[in-house]
């Protein structure tokens, strides 16, 4: 083992004396490679002369340049020679027993430990196959873009390949642009080389080290013996000035690479070949959680896929590690404040540009500039807001935003809600459970990734995360704990030893894969980026932590902390994505067998589908609205105004006029009534009758069913449809004005011009008046009860009430037939003696009983009186013609029915034209936008179209298009491999 380690140790010399400029292979010893002094080296004896004392200067290289930044003191080595006397024999024997310690300790001692040594600098030596990517794709590929079989072929001589030639001058520019970009990668290579020898020749601490003393002509060499406790100190201090060394070489190759990245990408548009499937490949992953996260809450395959969970008490500090990792400051802050209300998942790529855009937006947001961030965190917030229910602090809808931007790592993150322990006042009541439930619905996958963030300048005995954290992992084996504000911790904590603990992972009751120790800044919000990272790396390279080794090198930044989360995200994607592949698609065989053996004959369409279909449907039936014929409008008007005024024709002008006692008086009554009832009621209830007229025809065709057609899925948004667009729907206010001019022309027309208008209003007159008469004996019937017939046929009787309006009855048709001629009200005698005479009989009246008993009784005598006159008019139109000169029949009752008809047609005319013309075109418009409304409002079409059919027909759709785009994120991830 000693000569094999001792023959090395003289070919790494023997390497450095060459390849230095300028020095011979007899050179002194001090300008040799800083290796060469650890051991007594045989290839170079003690000279005749003495040797200059040893000046050894290291320099260490920024990430930025090469140039040296400070000179480190070594110990001084000091060489001491003298001349050879003539007792040889005794110097001999002295040579071959230090020899032999020499030998002894650093076989047993030094080979175990340097050995150990190498294993532990080996395993904290970066993985070079990461950068194999650094090789633009047009040189691995080159023997795709040219063939060159065929390009021999084609080439029979050198005059034809001189021809040629300047056609590959494309190619050697390329080639020319990739020697700047080769050499940091082979110099990188030759430094780690370097770091090797230097590890592997590198003693244990509790190795002896000699040393010689420089004593000038001394006899012989005194070696002196450094304790244990200066040699560890300075082999500490030369590895962590070797671990910041190559940090920073690392650095500057990766800003390097990205500039050149940078390049690359946008030079797309000259020909050059870019990396579509490393570019996109995260984008593919991305797009899958995306539409697991559009499913609904019926939706009972469970979502396994990885992804980076950040999980943190509040204020810890995750949303300023999310923006140190996507390296923009694009989240909203606030002190002490719960900002975070939703949980936002973020989606790290490689791009040219360091651009933000949202899922369901095209506007990219440059993250170089501040009013785009600003900009950015605006709509963050505005979008939080918007998605927190009323009543609620915190929403569980996912807020879905990508990142792209040159050298990020590609992952998958989602920041959620801080934890708190205390609702405080503002707050919704169930916030802290609300919050529990987001970050154990996320954490309980058994492929996320979980982030656990930790504030290090609060006691460790505040956390609550760790113990949520410790219950959903308990083994830790997704697990990365990141120990945020180390600054202060440092600063703050007397006992430096429990950061030791917590990176150790020995303080919290949780296990985890790594331990992480970052500064994300002064708790300034308007620091930059760039600013906290020279903070941060300038903070470490000072930090006693590293010095006393409380942290290793590979434990801190952030830039260490995003490339091991992008690994352990990549690798549990690849570990678990085909295994969720073949669920989904387990999943798709099994709604397909239910669909096919449920709805055989109906096609698989989802709620956005089944949507455009009712869309289409309820479109078709505005459409045919207008298809009403006009005949059909104006006879439904006009039926159905009438129906509304009779009453008041009758009650209000037909009755008082015919109480008159000659046909001036009754003429005169009329049209002061009709005037009345024309200026304020009549125009107002014609506009109501025509909008209910609209409303029910519109009703029906929605509701009306189409027969084996007929999808009864379609029937609560129709029905909602409808109701949204009667509520928006307003009749046009000037239209009242102008039907009131018409209705009052019309009542003021008495010239009935023919016979036939002359029996239509006598028709019109007798179906009224038949119609009240029914009205009022059915009213008569219900005071006195049932008569003789049905009290013997249905074994009914009468009341005690009934039987005094019986006699009440009996008593005033006997004043009737006294007098035909009486008047339409009782006088107050009248009223005496017919109480009187109920008493005489042994019945107790009250004087308002009998008023009311009589309006009725007299109303029947005058209707069928009424009834009697008009068939006496049947004959009375020639009379009529003359004015009724030398008639006793007088028929200005039929004349005033004929104008209450004439107007009600002609209101019915004009209500039916600006129905056509305005009404149903406006309703048509009203619904076209309610249907956009309903379409923009995904909650009003999951509470419309619901039903086992419609979640069967979603789940189906949403699991075929996650096997289609897991399939081919699959097949782009074996290809990158």
């Amino acid at each position: 083992m000693w000569r094999t380690r001792a023959a090395a140790a003289c070919v790494i010399c023997r390497s450095l004396a060459n390849s230095s400029c300028g020095v011979k292979r007899k050179s002194p010893l001090p300008n040799l490679h800083l290796v060469s002094r650890r051991i007594h080296h045989p290839y170079y004896p003690s000279s005749k002369f003495q040797r200059p004392p040893l000046r050894i200067s290291t320099q260490l290289f920024s990430s930025l340049n090469h140039l040296p930044l400070r000179k480190t003191k070594l110990l001084n080595v000091k060489y001491g020679y003298q001349f050879h006397r003539n007792f040889w024999l005794a110097r001999l024997a002295s040579r071959l027993l230090r020899i032999r310690y020499l030998i002894l300790g650093s076989a047993v001692g030094g080979g175990y430990t340097a050995k150990k040594t190498y294993d532990q600098w080996k395993d904290m030596m970066p993985d070079l196959d990461e950068y194999k990517w650094i090789v633009p794709d047009f040189i691995w590929e080159l023997d795709e873009l040219i063939d060159f079989e065929k390009l021999i072929k084609a080439l029979p001589d050198a005059d034809d390949l001189a021809k040629l030639l300047p056609d590959f001058d494309k190619i050697g520019e390329s080639f020319a642009s990739l020697k700047g970009f080769l050499s940091p990668g082979y110099n990188l290579v030759s430094e780690v080389i370097g770091a090797s020898d230097l590890l592997l020749l590198l003693g244990s601490p509790g190795e002896t080290a000699f040393r010689a003393t420089d004593q000038g002509y001394d006899n012989d060499k005194q070696f002196k013996k450094v304790s244990d406790k200066e040699k560890i100190d300075q082999l500490q201090e030369e590895l962590l000035r070797t671990q910041l060394k190559y940090q920073r070489m690392l650095e500057r190759l990766e800003k390097e690479n990205k500039e050149l990245r940078k390049l690359v990408l946008q030079r797309d548009d000259k020909g050059i070949h870019q990396r579509k499937l490393k570019k996109s490949l995260i984008d593919m992953y991305s797009e899958v959680l995306d539409i697991l996260s559009d499913y609904d809450a019926s939706y009972n395959t469970q979502d396994h896929l990885p992804r980076v969970v950040v999980v943190g008490d509040q204020s810890a500090g995750k949303t300023s590690v999310l923006e140190m990792i996507a390296q923009a400051r694009m989240f909203p802050r606030g002190s002490g404040e719960m900002m975070t209300r939703s949980p936002v998942k973020v989606t790290l790529s490689e791009g040219p540009h360091h651009v933000a855009l949202f899922k369901d937006s095209s506007r990219e947001f440059d993250l170089t500039k501040e009013e785009d961030l600003a900009a950015l965190r605006n709509e963050i917030e505005i979008r939080m807001r918007n998605s927190v229910k009323e009543g609620c602090t915190v929403s569980t809808e996912t807020i879905s935003l990508s990142v792209k931007g040159p050298g990020l790592q590609r992952m998958v993150l989602v920041d959620l809600p801080g934890v708190i322990s205390t609702v405080t006042s503002g707050m919704a009541p169930d916030t802290k459970e609300t919050i529990f439930s987001i970050s154990k619905a996320y954490m309980q996958n058994p492929n996320a990734i979980i982030l656990c963030i930790q504030d290090g300048s609060v006691d460790a005995e505040r956390s609550i995360v760790t113990d949520l954290v410790s219950q959903m992992d308990p083994q830790g084996k997704r697990t990365i704990f990141v120990l945020t504000k180390v600054d202060l911790a440092e600063k703050n904590v007397t006992s430096p030893n429990r950061i030791q603990q917590i990176i150790e992972g020995k303080l919290f009751p949780m296990k985890a894969l790594g331990y992480f120790a970052v500064v994300t800044g002064k708790g300034n919000s308007s620091e930059s980026i760039e600013s906290i990272k020279e903070y941060e790396e300038e903070f470490f390279q000072n930090s006693k932590l590293l010095k006393t080794s409380m942290l290793k090198a590979h434990q801190v930044t952030t830039k260490n902390l995003s490339l091991a989360v992008s690994d352990c995200f990549w690798k549990m994607v690849r570990e678990s994505v085909e295994q969720q592949a073949d669920a989904f698609k387990a999943t798709r065989f099994n709604l397909e067998t239910e669909w096919k053996n449920n709805y055989p004959r109906l096609r698989e369409l989802d709620r956005n589908e089944l949507f455009e279909k009712a869309k289409n449907e309820i479109l078709d039936e505005v459409i045919s609205l207008t298809q009403v014929t006009p005949k059909h409008w104006e006879e439904i008007l006009e039926k159905t105004l009438w129906e509304r005024v009779s009453t008041h024709v009758i009650e209000n002008i037909y009755l008082p006029a015919a109480q008159t006692t000659n046909s001036g008086t009754f003429n005169t009554t009329v049209d002061i009534k009709l005037k009345q009832w024309t200026d304020k009621q009549l125009p107002n209830k014609a506009v109501e009758v025509a909008w209910e007229t609209l409303q029910e025809e519109f009703s029906r065709f929605m509701t009306e069913k189409k027969g084996k057609e007929h999808d009864d899925i379609f029937d609560k948004l129709k029905q909602a449809v409808k109701e949204e667009t009667i509520k928006r729907h307003k009749w046009n206010e000037r239209a009242e004005d102008s039907l009131r001019v018409i209705q009052h022309n019309a009542l003021e027309d008495r010239s009935i011009s023919d016979k036939q208008q002359w029996d239509a209003a006598i028709h019109f007159m007798e179906e009224t008046l038949q119609s009240r008469l029914k009205d009022t004996e059915s009213v008569i019937e219900d005071m006195v009860g049932p008569d003789w017939k049905k009290r013997w046929l249905y074994w009914v009787g009468r009341t005690k009430e009934q039987n005094i309006r019986n006699e009440t009855k009996n008593e005033l048709e006997k004043l009737i037939k006294c007098n035909e001629e009486h008047a339409a009200y009782l006088a107050n005698d009248e009223v005496t003696t017919v109480r009187k005479n109920l008493e005489a009989r042994g019945v107790t009246v009250d004087p308002c009983l009998i008023k009311d008993t009589w309006h009725q009784i007299y109303r029947r005598y005058f209707l069928k009186s009424a009834l009697n006159h008009c068939n006496l008019c049947r004959r009375g139109f020639y009379y009529y013609q003359r004015h009724f000169v030398d008639s006793e029949l007088e028929c200005n009752d039929v004349v005033l029915f004929w104008r209450i008809q004439r107007m009600l047609a002609i209101t019915a005319n004009t209500l039916r034209q600006q129905l056509t013309n305005t009404e149903v075109r406006r309703l048509e418009k009203n619904v076209k936008e309610v249907l956009e409304d309903f379409a923009e409002d995904s909650e009003k079409k999951v509470m419309l179209l619901t039903g086992k059919r419609v979640q069967l027909a979603e789940d189906l759709k949403k699991v075929r298009e996650i096997q289609e785009k897991l399939e081919a994120f699959i097949e782009a991830l074996h290809q990158e491999k």
